[in-house]
């Protein structure tokens, strides 16, 4: 009878920590370049999106990536490449404190296939050095790729304006 009680009390908590749990930034796509030329469907293009690091007021990173055209792409319905570049920078005052940062967090996630493909950047402290890292990786659930990109930025005094 205990169990029966604590279950939904759980799922509760559950869902309030995910309510809670800071969330990947959402990415301003920026403009596409068309790669490939296709007779039917969309071409292959590269896009480039930025966002903002959500705990780090002060750093936009933008991101470059593959996007497969064609019939497929045009409905969504295409396997985007694992191949993206990641660049980073220092675009304003930082407040926040590295030290008191995770090690690891995620700070942006894109789907790149219709089944269990994502693009994923995280932001890995430096604190030695007083620098984030930023690392962009693309897993898949059965098979996932070594392709990745790196950036980094050294947290700097802002001058004052």
């Amino acid at each position: 009878m205990t169990l029966v009680r604590f279950v939904p009390f759980a799922a509760a908590a559950f869902m309030a920590a995910l309510a809670l749990a800071p969330s990947p930034a959402k990415a301003d796509d920026l403009d596409c370049v068309s790669t490939t030329f296709r007779f039917v469907g969309a071409n292959d293009k590269v896009c480039v999106s930025a966002f903002d690091d959500p705990r780090v007021p002060g750093v936009t990173c933008y991101i470059a990536q593959a996007r497969t055209g064609g019939i497929s792409g045009s409905f969504g319905l295409a396997e985007d490449p694992s191949r993206f570049s990641l660049s980073c920078r220092q675009t304003g005052p930082i407040s926040t404190n590295v030290a008191d940062l995770k090690n690891r967090q995620e700070v942006y996630s894109e789907k790149t296939s219709v089944f269990f493909k994502n693009t994923h950047v995280y932001r890995l402290v430096d604190a030695k050095r007083n620098t984030l890292v930023y690392l962009a990786i693309s897993n898949k659930i059965i098979d996932g790729s070594p392709e990745s990109a790196i950036a980094s930025v050294p947290v700097m005094a802002w001058p004052a304006p």
